[in-house]
This record gives structure tokens, sequence and C-alpha cells, in this order.
């Protein structure tokens, strides 16, 4: 049985290349976007199978595209689309709900095997970046330093933070609300004694937590 794609970039050479790439296989292209309204429209005229979005939109990014996506076609699985492998971008997309991440300099197969176990509802097909990010954001062990005692949940927060996510999107990883990563985030500034964000990332990744 056939997987349905619906393809979204702003480049006609990406989409044509894309629809030459995927010929033959067992994925068919029920329709192309060039902006993020546009896929919306076709997204929920069309339901396929998987949505390949690309990262960077002219009306704005394919990550707050992919957030209503969600909402509006939620049995559509997303792929995101992206020239950059870009950890920040990737830890968004696992936020948001992408079901993977193609880089569009991928080998031909793997992009094929990416959208294919997506319309297939499986997991990510292949041991890659979104695998290594989406499993660093869920791990929960206490840092284990005797001077900063970061509780589990703080730390899982400061992954986050060191990822570049909002406390929007941190949120909607951990299931938590705004407020209560408002809070995580003032504990643990205070406690690794750092005055914003970017010292508390660049403090992180010293300590080998991303």
């Amino acid at each position: 049985m056939s997987i349905t794609l619906l393809i979204c970039d702003d480049h006609q050479v990406i989409r044509t290349g894309l629809a030459s790439l995927l010929a033959g296989t067992e994925i068919e292209i029920v329709g192309e976007a060039a902006n993020g309204k546009e896929t919306l429209k076709q997204a929920q005229k069309l339901k396929p199978d998987v949505i390949l979005l690309d990262i960077r939109m002219p009306d704005g990014d394919g990550l707050s595209t992919l957030e209503k996506l969600r909402a509006k076609v939620p049995e559509s699985r997303v792929v995101m689309l992206s020239t950059y492998d870009n950890p920040t971008y990737i830890a968004r997309a696992v936020a948001l709900g992408a079901a993977d991440y193609v880089l569009k300099g991928s080998a031909r197969d793997d992009i094929v095997a990416t959208i294919t176990a997506a319309g297939r509802g499986e997991s990510p097909s292949r041991s890659g970046e979104l695998n290594r990010i989406a499993g660093a954001m869920k791990i929960r062990q206490a840092i284990d330093d005797d001077d900063v005692p970061l509780t589990q949940r703080e730390t899982q927060v400061l992954r986050h933070v060191a990822l570049g996510l909002s406390n929007k999107e941190i949120g909607r990883s951990l299931e938590i609300s705004v407020e209560t990563v408002k809070e995580h985030v003032q504990n643990i500034l205070r406690k690794i004694a750092v005055s914003d964000r970017t010292q508390a990332a660049v403090w992180a990744v010293r300590k080998g937590l991303v």
C-alpha cells in the first residue's frame, strides 16, 4: 500500500528534485506547497500520511507551521526537511511533535526510509540526530556534582535550555506548565550561579549534558 506525501518547500527545484527522487517508490506525492499557509490548506484538504516540511519557510519558519499542523491534522506525520544539522532545530522539532528530521543532502535511500517509517507510524528509521537529541531530552538523572545539587527535573530542564528551547517548548516537551518551567529555570540559574540562559547553556555543555 502506498504512502501519501505532501511536499512543502519554498524552492521549486527542491520539490521537483524530491518528486524525481521518489519516483518508482511506494511513496505517492499527492500535493505540493510553497509556504506555511498553503501547507496548512493542502494538509487539511488532502490528509496525507506524511508531510515533508522545510524548516525554513518564507512566511515564518517551518517549526511554527509544524505546531499548527499537529493541531489541525494530528493523524498526519510530519518529517522536517532541513539543510541544517542543527541541534536546536532538532530539539524544537522533537518538542513540537515531528516524526523525524532529514537533511536535504541525505542519500536517496535514507530519505525514502525516513518517509516510509513515518508513514507506517514507526520510530525514526535510524539512530540519527533526532534519536540522539530526543534521548538526551528525556534523560532524568541528576548531575553528579556535590557543589551543584540540581534535581532530576532541573537537570532535564537545563538540557532543554542548552538545546535552545523556549519555556513554551520545554513545557510541551516535558508536559509541564510554562509557569513550572520558569520556576525550574530560576532555580537552575541560582544554583549554578549564572545570570542568564546563555550562561546556563554554556555551563551545561561544559558538564557534558548535551
